[in-house]
């Protein structure tokens, strides 16, 4: 008998209909179809379309669907019934949580609003809520950046106009070797996993500098595993290698960068350090064709590097005189920096060498013709084939901003920013900091404040102070303490609001920030500051609203809970106001749109900011005749315009002659346009326009008819950042407003406008703890959201300490074994594995996957909240006591943001747990637990 085939329908029907919109699995903000089956999400792949992606999905992107079903999603407006803590509450109307809300703001904004402290976590709408918040007239506004990468950014926007990450990237067609720095594999994930597999496919070298080899460092060509917190002194030993051999690009640094521009060098003279400028502001430099003074951009200088000038008794040596004298000197050499950094001399002078080499030995040109700011027309484009690429590895240390300044130099000396096979600025960028707001704090009760609360101080005089010198911000920011501090600081707000320093506030405010877990730099410290009573047994903290979309670990410790959606049931903006998608050769921006309904009582943040701003007759948030101006936060993105014919979205608005991009009237089908072509918008830069783009006057016109800017702005690149010479001269006594006389030395020290290195521990008690501790988020995992995903999960249902092998011997452990863990804060005692490609002296884990018990619909016996852990147990907002009677914050003293790597630890071995320590007890989550089993079937 014939065998009996069994029917097996080998192409079943995926969907029913396809919707494309954007990731919110990670910051990427790639491109996805969803696909729809029966109404509801049956398959998420990625859109091959999409700039971003162009069809790459990771395992993050595809486990959306179970982010958009999991248990632990909030259902309703929630009223806490019980103490703070308790997870008690009871549903309410969204009227109600609203008019609770309305009620409790209202007084604060007529009275005193600087008693509302708005701080909002990894959202993807900061340009909107800064807005709310501006027209509330709080000063107390800022995001997640703080105390995440605010060094890497405003360091790159200091120096040459951009940065890393969503500021710009490699030149993926033309790069020959890339060198990455302290760069995790959650950042900006699917681009470099493209971006790396299309230059190794041709040959090209990578090398990956990070204690950790994992991700993008475990596929590198050369990994390079540096003690952390000393990337600045390997850097400028690369450059101090680089400067020796004449291994720079001479040409590049003459016509672009502030290298030849003069510097006042008499050290008696009150602008000691300052550049020298003509009548109008501009920076002056000698022309080498006339051997005298003129402003950097008149139409046919060529500046001249050797060239003083003498005048009044003073002379003024170009910048990079100032820099030879630096990084010339031996302190720099190889030798003298590779018992500190853990890489040896030989090693540094070799990837000097190859930078070197790959950069001029390997130079190339294109055949564009192009025409800079001073009139000069070039035939060719010259390409340097060498790119770098970095993250918060090596920005959130306290030296950070001057590491991130040094890489920066480092890639301007070899002329590779803004060339063939370089770096490259993603649009709006690049743009100089001084195109940038400054940051305002003047409030008006019952008024809006008088600007942007966030931006890039030029001197002492925008510092955010009060007339009586105090702090016009509940977390300091733009003060003397942290002057650049261009992102706030997030991690010293509920500190800095518990101990009424520098004031008290009535209400703390706050979107999707876990300040509760794993965005606090002091867990069980923050939990203790948001219960705190005083003597009359009222909080402290008077009042708290949070807004998340899940039973998160903060949501138990707020007072009224506004329920956001899922991101696919939502609306959100991806705007080039803000972070948007961009790609190096072409302006990009992208929306979400509610490929479903929720099927819970949950609205959009942002379009419950649109309400409650009408409440409060907000301006910019109702009509001249008091109506409310946006029905929600889709009418914003279409309606609202930032300046006359610039808003939120690019694409589809409207023009004289009908549709334009950029510029243009607001467009009522312009959110249709957009899901229509795939939830995005892209405009190319024209040919010829696409490189030099800070100098190339085809793509300064460019971005002014985009509305990017409103008059071209070129502008020069800042090896030496006067704004930093600007304070240090405050602290040395000159000037009108004065720093206190305990901060005096300490910007002085680290306010060098060359970058510098500093040890970022200070007295850390290296001998008590000599171990560097450190976190780093998986590829699989990005928000705290990830580890209560029922597919995510299974990568990583908990996370071990990873100990180095020579580590593992001297403590006696083997793989499994448990060890108690000690910093001057705290201890945890956790599992460990042993991994040998690590730094001999660091350890770290995946961050953000220890869940307290109880948050999360989790079960209290769930992995993640046995066996995972955070170190945030063992970290504090501010440092050990020094002697001195001070605190300090434990915070980059240039920007303030948050030092997480600095962490040093010792470690012990310990008996068998049965769970991670510390145990805390369980918390009540109003959405209960979720299922044993999560069953999950769409259609037929």
């Amino acid at each position: 008998m014939p065998h009996k085939q069994p029917a097996l329908d080998l192409s079943p029907k995926v969907s029913d209909e396809i919707r494309k919109t954007t990731c919110y699995m990670c910051a990427c903000r790639c491109g996805i179809n969803v696909h729809m089956k029966s109404g509801k999400v049956a398959y998420i792949e990625g859109n091959r379309d999409h700039p971003v992606n162009k069809g790459v999905l990771c395992a993050k992107g595809s486990a959306g669907i179970m982010q958009h079903n999991a248990p632990a999603r909030l259902r309703a407006p929630l009223k806490r019934v019980g103490p703070r803590g308790s997870g008690e509450f009871e549903e309410i109307s969204w009227d109600e949580a609203l008019n609770i809300a309305t009620g409790w703001l209202e007084p604060i904004r007529r009275d005193n609003p600087e008693k509302l402290a708005f701080f909002t976590g990894r959202d993807q709408s900061q340009s909107f809520t800064s807005f709310w918040a501006q027209n509330f007239g709080t000063p107390n506004y800022a995001a997640h950046g703080g105390f995440c990468s605010v060094n890497m950014a405003a360091a790159g926007i200091y120096t040459m106009g951009g940065a890393f990450w969503e500021f710009g990237q490699p030149d993926w067609d033309h790069t020959k070797l890339f060198m990455l720095f302290g760069v995790a594999e959650d950042h900006d994930s699917n681009p470099i996993k493209m971006g790396i597999g299309k230059i190794k496919a041709r040959g090209a070298r990578v090398i990956g500098v990070n204690p950790i080899r994992t991700g993008y460092n475990a596929v590198a060509d050369d990994w390079v595993g540096i003690t952390p917190g000393t990337d600045g002194l390997f850097i400028m030993a690369l450059i101090h290698c680089l400067m020796k051999a004449g291994r720079i690009d001479l040409d590049y640094l003459s016509r672009f960068t502030n290298a030849p521009c003069l510097v006042n060098s008499d050290e008696k003279s009150p602008e000691y350090g300052l550049l020298l400028r003509d009548a109008d502001g501009k920076e002056l430099v000698i022309d080498r064709n006339t051997g005298k003074l003129a402003p950097f951009d008149q139409k046919g200088v060529r500046p001249d590097l050797a060239a003083t000038h003498r005048a009044a008794g003073v002379t003024h040596r170009p910048v990079i005189h100032l820099m030879a004298d630096r990084y010339l000197s031996d302190d720099y050499a190889p030798e003298a920096v590779a018992d500190r950094t853990g890489i040896s001399a030989a090693r540094i002078r070799a990837i000097a060498s190859e930078l070197a080499r790959v950069a001029f030995d390997e130079a190339f040109e294109l055949d564009h013709a192009w025409t800079d700011f001073r009139g000069e027309v070039h035939t060719t484009m010259t390409g340097r084939p060498v790119s770098f690429h970095a993250m918060r590895g090596i920005s959130a240390h306290a030296n950070g901003f001057q590491t991130c300044r040094a890489l920066h130099v480092l890639q301007i000396i070899l002329g590779t920013v803004e060339v063939p096979g370089g770096f490259r600025f993603k649009p709006p960028y690049p743009k100089p900091a001084t195109a940038h707001p400054k940051p305002h704090c003047q409030t008006t009760c019952n008024g809006p404040l008088d600007g942007p609360h966030l931006g890039f101080v030029q001197g002492p005089e925008d510092l955010a102070l009060k007339p009586d010198g105090t702090a016009a911000r509940i977390d300091k920011a733009f003060t003397w303490e942290n002057p650049m501090s261009a992102h706030g600081l997030m991690h010293m707000v509920i500190s800095n609001a518990h101990a009424g320093d520098p004031y008290k506030i009535d209400t703390l405010f706050m979107y999707m920030a876990n300040m509760a877990w794993n965005s606090s730099m002091n867990t069980r410290g923050v939990i203790d500051m948001l219960t705190d009573t005083d003597e009359n047994g009222d909080y402290v903290i008077p009042r708290i609203i949070y807004s998340d979309a899940y039973s998160s670990e903060m949501v138990a410790y707020a007072d009224l809970i506004l329920p956001d959606t899922t991101y696919l049931e939502r609306h959100d903006c991806i705007s080039l106001l803000d972070r948007p998608i961009c790609e190096a050769d072409a302006a990009a921006d992208a929306i979400r749109w509610p490929v479903v309904e929720p099927d819970r009582d949950v609205r959009g943040f942002q379009s419950v900011l649109c309400d409650l701003g009408a409440r409060l007759n907000l301006p910019g948030f109702v009509t001249e005749t008091g109506e409310q101006k946006y029905a929600d936060y889709a009418d914003y993105i279409i309606n609202h315009e930032r300046r006359a014919g610039v808003g939120p979205l690019a694409g589809w608005r409207v023009g004289a002659d009908g549709l334009t991009a950029g510029r243009g009237a607001p467009n009522g089908g312009q959110i249709d346009a957009y899901i229509e072509n795939g939830g995005f918008f892209v405009e190319h830069i024209p040919q010829g326009a696409n490189y030099y783009k800070p100098w190339n006057m085809a793509y300064q016109d460019w971005a002014v008819g985009m509305g990017l800017f409103d008059e071209p702005l070129p502008y020069l690149f800042s090896l030496y950042v006067e704004p930093l010479r600007k304070f240090q001269l405050a602290a040395e006594g000159h000037g009108d407003r004065q720093p206190p006389d305990y901060l005096r030395d300490r910007i002085r020290r680290t306010m060098d406008p060359l970058p510098i290195w500093y040890d970022p521990s200070g007295d850390n008690r290296a001998d008590e703890y000599p171990i560097t501790a450190l976190t780093q988020r998986p590829m699989a995992m990005y928000h705290s959201w990830g580890s209560q995903n029922a597919w995510l999960r299974q990568l990583h249902g908990h996370n071990p300490l990873y100990l180095p092998t020579n580590l593992m011997r001297d403590h006696d452990l083997k793989d499994g074994d448990w060890a108690t863990v000690t910093s001057p804060h705290g201890e945890i005692t956790v599992p460990v594995l042993e991994m040998a490609a690590l730094n001999p002296n660091t350890v770290w884990t995946w961050n953000a996957i220890g869940k307290r018990k109880g948050a999360w619909a989790l079960d209290e016996d769930a992995p993640e909240a046995t066996k995972g852990f955070l170190l945030n147990h063992l970290i504090h907002e501010l440092l050990p006591p020094k002697g001195d009677g001070l605190r300090w914050a434990n915070s980059d003293p240039i920007t303030g943001q948050a030092a997480w790597f600095d962490l040093k630890v010792r470690i012990a071995k310990a008996a068998p747990q049965d769970q991670s320590k510390p145990v805390m007890q369980p918390i009540r989550s109003p959405v209960g637990r979720g299922p044993d089993k999560l069953a999950w079937k769409v259609g037929k």
